[in-house]
């Protein structure tokens, strides 16, 4: 038998906790609750946890510092933050610190249970895909391994956040074709939200940073105006 899904739920507003522990439990995932920040940074380091949802605004350790806390760490942990309308650099600043998706509140339970379904059925996906295509990919001096998660470039390792190696792995398998900024939101962090095309703008500039031998003149993730990027079939000039 499937064991069953474990979500951390990291908020302190109780009425909105006792709500979210309840409906997740009703579609059979296991929950635990904390209302701190302290507490729920020590929960999420203890592991073994398929999802976190994520306050913002919490006593103790806040939500930002426990989302980049949870990028550090080895396991990939999916996150949906929570935020006050009002809080919107808050959200936008959470999803480039790695964060899934977002739901801005007050939010339908109902909503927040089929985005954490969602998440979880890609996080599944991707998994899979990666054990069926486990070979490395090498392009030009830049080594990639889906099942180590590991980049070299000239031999050379390279530290990626896992944000970053989903793009580059993403645009890796697809040399020469063009992706739009939404098509990226939506391929590799699993939602589209007008407005936050500018994350995936930061992260290629993050990418490139890592990868370019001159990021302002790249020839590998390359900038096609009007319509997106690509990643270079070859190195080219942009």
């Amino acid at each position: 038998m499937e064991q069953p899904k474990r979500v951390l739920v990291v908020e302190d507003d109780t009425h909105i906790a006792d709500l979210i522990v309840l409906h997740l439990r009703d579609e059979q995932f296991e929950v635990v609750h904390s209302a701190d920040g302290n507490q729920g940074l020590r929960l999420l380091e203890q592991g073994g946890w398929d999802a976190l949802i994520l306050d913002l605004m919490l006593p103790g350790v806040d939500g930002l510092e426990i989302c980049r806390r949870a990028r550090a760490m080895t396991r990939y942990t999916p996150i949906i933050i929570t935020s006050a309308r009002a809080s919107e650099m808050h959200r936008i600043l959470g999803l480039e610190l790695g964060a899934d998706d977002y739901l801005a509140k007050p939010f339908s339970m109902l909503e927040l249970v089929a985005r954490v379904k969602a998440l979880l059925r890609r996080v599944d996906a991707m998994a899979r895909n990666l054990k069926m295509d486990a070979g490395s990919l090498a392009l030009d001096g830049l080594a990639i391994d889906p099942l180590t998660r590991d980049v070299a470039l000239d031999g050379r390792r390279l530290d990626l956040t896992p944000r970053e190696f989903d793009l580059l792995y993403f645009f890796a398998r697809q040399p020469g074709k063009v992706f739009s900024r939404m098509d990226l939101l939506n391929a590799v962090w699993g939602y589209s939200h007008d407005g936050y095309e500018h994350t995936v703008n930061t992260h290629i500039n993050r990418l490139r940073a890592k990868i370019e031998s001159d990021p302002a003149q790249p020839t590998r993730i390359l900038t096609v105006w009007g319509r997106g990027y690509k990643f270079a079939a070859s190195q080219e000039p942009a």
